[in-house]
């Protein structure tokens, strides 16, 4: 049995109803996958068949919960629509229709076509439209990937017509979460695309572990997934103090969440209500997961509006060096080179940066074979190296890598080797945490030495 069918059983203990606990003997646990039945592996098209507020549980009623009835359970559920004209900081949900074309550059004809020859997608491409995007989030029992980490709220959300939909889904005991997802796969067909913040290795497989688990099998739903954590983190890495989704909220969506909750706390909030059965505890953990939800929507606008060139109009130039650099560069990977130029023009008009700023863009010139700019940017940073605090001999290896091997000048790498190694020495080493450093000392000192004697030849 699931660790939270242990928990729960005894929180709810001789408390618990003989009909409630009648239908938890139908929830599927890990021991007993394989054992259901073959006319419950059955579709779900038809199952959903939500009651009116008036027959949901009376202490449910003022938070505009509503039961839900299918054929295997019941569960509750919350939808809110959000019109097009709202704002989520600084974007509106009317910019979707605009921005949702450009993130085909996620999935592009090639990565689909490649995708369907390894039997993850099917072979004709589906183009990214306003209502074939699916927006996932989840509160659990847990953090782990685990058996017993169970998702109690399952937040889903789409464009539908002229609103953006955020429906909540939570269950009241184990017994209902069959159900719940059995409501979930009902509606996935209509939609390709999924989004979700880091859901490419915790929300997705979860799902995917809990319909195995409940005996809807391994193939329910194949989407082209949209992970935005990956593309923040290329982004933002280096510019915020965090790429979490509420950081990535504040500094870049203009979103401030006031008395949220943080999601850590959720699964005591859920327990709490599973131990007396009053609801007032989650309504913290609907607000946190609404505004995540409409947070995925903003972000993925945000992305949208990068990738089709509105920088500057639709999305704010970056002013910091390293933003513009990575953001520059990540379009480019993307395969969006028009959209990246204005971007990295702007770098090399920048006085004054850090040495990874013109290090990363000297290593794009180099690999473009664009010699003369990568030259140019090496040197800026070898000179802005050597007034730095903090040690970086990266664009010094580069150019005496390049005399030695391009320019066959020996005398000039030598020297740039050199530079190298007294940068390296410039602070002491000490412990553990320098052993790389003194691999690369090490290394330093064996190129020099390979220099010196091929200066003396």
């Amino acid at each position: 049995m699931s660790a939270f069918r242990d928990r729960f059983n005894r929180l709810r203990g001789e408390k618990a109803d003989v009909s409630a606990a009648a239908t938890a003997d139908t929830v599927i646990d890990a021991e007993s996958v394989g054992n259901v039945p073959a006319e419950e592996h059955v579709g779900v098209k038809d199952l959903i068949v939500e009651q009116s507020d008036s027959e949901s549980p009376p202490e449910w009623l003022p938070y505009d919960v509503r039961l839900v009835r299918n054929e295997m359970g019941e569960f509750l559920a919350k939808e809110i629509r959000y019109p097009l004209d709202y704002h989520h900081g600084h974007h509106s949900f009317g910019e979707w229709g605009e921005a949702v074309r450009a993130l085909t550059a996620f999935h592009g004809d090639e990565q689909v076509m490649g995708a369907a020859s390894a039997g993850t997608a099917t072979a004709s491409f589906v183009p990214l439209r306003s209502d074939n995007v699916l927006f996932l989030d989840l509160e659990t029992t847990g953090l782990g990937a685990g058996t017993g980490n169970v998702p109690f709220m399952l937040g889903i959300a789409y464009f539908e017509g002229e609103h953006y939909v955020v429906r909540q889904s939570i269950i009241r005991h184990p017994a209902e979460e069959r159900a719940m997802l059995a409501d979930l796969k009902a509606r996935l067909p209509q939609f390709q695309y999924l989004v979700t913040f880091n859901g490419r290795t915790f929300d997705w497989p979860l799902i995917q572990s809990r319909f195995i688990m409940n005996g809807f099998g391994s193939k329910v739903w194949e989407p082209l997934h949209l992970d935005f954590l990956h593309p923040s983190r290329s982004i933002w890495r280096n510019t915020l103090v965090s790429c979490k989704l509420s950081y990535v909220e504040e500094e870049r969506l203009g979103v401030f969440r006031e008395d949220d909750l943080p999601g850590s706390e959720a699964p005591g909030r859920y327990f709490a209500y599973l131990a007396d059965g009053d609801p007032k505890p989650l309504l913290d953990v609907f607000r946190h997961n609404e505004i995540d939800m409409l947070s995925l929507a903003a972000l993925a606008i945000r992305f949208g509006h990068l990738l089709a060139g509105r920088i500057g109009s639709a999305v704010p130039m970056p002013t910091e060096a390293e933003e513009l650099v990575r953001t520059g560069l990540w379009l480019e990977r993307m395969g969006e080179e028009t959209s990246a130029a204005p971007l990295l023009a702007n770098v090399r008009r920048v006085t004054d940066a850090s040495p990874s700023v013109w290090n990363r863009l000297a290593e794009r010139d180099k690999r473009l074979g664009q010699w003369e700019d990568a030259i140019s940017l090496w040197n800026k940073a070898a000179s802005s190296a050597e007034r730095s605090f903090l040690p970086d001999w990266d664009a010094h290896i580069e150019l005496s890598m390049y005399y030695e091997h391009k320019v066959k000048d020996v005398p000039q790498a030598l020297i740039y080797a050199r530079s190298a190694l007294e940068l390296a020495l410039e602070q002491p080493l000490s412990g553990r945490a320098d052993s790389k450093r003194r691999k690369e000392i090490d290394a330093l000192r064996h190129r020099l030495d390979r220099l010196m004697r091929k200066a003396g030849k």
